[in-house]
């Protein structure tokens, strides 16, 4: 069962009672409200597909003081089933984390036929949601909590990076980017397990881990379990990586993973590069595991683009070895800080 990541709001007769163009005084159904919130504080994300007037949809939800809790609201005369893609390709969420809610059948009907993935749901369904297992998370992490939050800095960071005059590598520079590595700790691997459920097109090879299997790997002499997390001048990213390594003959990465968020942020090579470095200190060589799945390309591109190339095959992995004479470059626009709490240089 998928968990739901966006749940798409219709306004009239759905979010609230009446139609807002007729009547301006509308007002929230009354369990509509504390259901926005929890599920907020659960890390499911909201917006909003209306066939509406968007200037006067705006000052209501202004009005009603729940403007801030839609990302990317789609307010206009498109087919809905448009305005959920639009949604999805923003946010970087598959539409099968999706649910919608509309109290007009022929609306729910035309989602589901462009997009049978999602979760399409009547309004008289709205009071049911908090206790439908689609909508409960396994956990709730710290990370979940400040979910929207973390949206919405990223979208200062685009606005913010459209308008910006100068070259890609000064405007990373200008964001001030700590990233922190450390091995992992109890506390973080519930994130660790989230990470692995939620995270396709960036993981190395699609495998998924249990907290329970990440903590016994945690506790394991043989294994290390790395996360990272970032910050920049806009806020927390939260921890956004995670790489288990075996550690027995030689350094092999079992599983390098990153939030699709931050991939444009070149944090991939920092990461990998770390590990590298961390390898190098046991002169071990250095292997990597990879299996395709058609989303994660981009991962195995940067293990290339780092000096590893393709040594076996095993099945459906491939065994990349990372050669040794390839040297390695940190970039000056961020700081990096490692195990030790010391700024790391290479």
């Amino acid at each position: 069962m998928e968990k739901i990541k966006c749940i798409v709001w219709d306004l009239d007769n759905t979010l609230w009672n009446g139609i807002l163009m007729e009547d301006k005084d509308v007002e929230l159904k009354p369990e509509v409200l504390d259901i926005i919130k929890i599920l907020d504080e659960r890390g499911i994300l909201h917006s909003i597909a209306s066939k509406n007037d968007h200037e006067l949809v705006m000052e209501k939800l202004n009005e009603l003081s729940i403007a801030n809790y839609f990302l990317y609201p789609q307010i206009n005369w498109n087919p809905k089933s448009t305005s959920i893609n639009t949604i999805s390709e923003l946010l970087n969420l598959g539409v099968n984390s999706f649910a919608f809610i509309d109290d007009q059948a022929f609306e729910r009907d035309e989602v589901l036929y462009t997009h049978p993935e999602v979760l399409c749901l009547a309004e008289t369904e709205i009071t049911a949601i908090l206790n439908r297992q689609e909508f409960i998370p396994r956990f709730i992490t710290e990370d979940s909590r400040i979910r929207r939050i973390m949206y919405q800095s990223e979208m200062q960071r685009k606005q913010a990076e459209e308008s910006f005059q100068s070259t890609q590598e000064e405007f990373l520079k200008s964001l001030d980017m700590v990233m922190e590595i450390h091995e992992a700790r109890e506390d973080d691997l519930e994130r660790a397990e989230e990470l692995t459920v939620r995270t396709h097109q960036l993981n190395t090879t699609g495998i998924t881990y249990s907290y329970d299997e990440l903590k016994t790997y945690m506790t394991d002499s043989n294994y290390r379990l790395y996360i990272v997390s970032l910050v920049d001048k806009y806020g927390t990213y939260g921890k956004i990586g995670i790489a288990l390594v075996e550690c027995k003959n030689f350094w092999r990465i079992k599983l390098f993973l990153l939030s699709c968020r931050v991939m444009s942020r070149g944090i991939g090579s920092v990461f990998l590069n770390y590990l590298i470095s961390e390898g190098k200190k046991s002169n071990q060589i250095i292997q990597a595991e990879f299996v395709s799945n058609n989303k994660n390309r981009m991962m195995l591109m940067t293990y290339r683009m780092n000096g590893f190339k393709q040594k076996d095959k095993i099945n459906e992995t491939e065994i990349l070895e990372y050669e040794i004479s390839n040297g390695s470059s940190f970039p000056t626009y961020l700081k990096l800080i490692g195990e030790e709490k010391e700024i790391v240089k290479w």
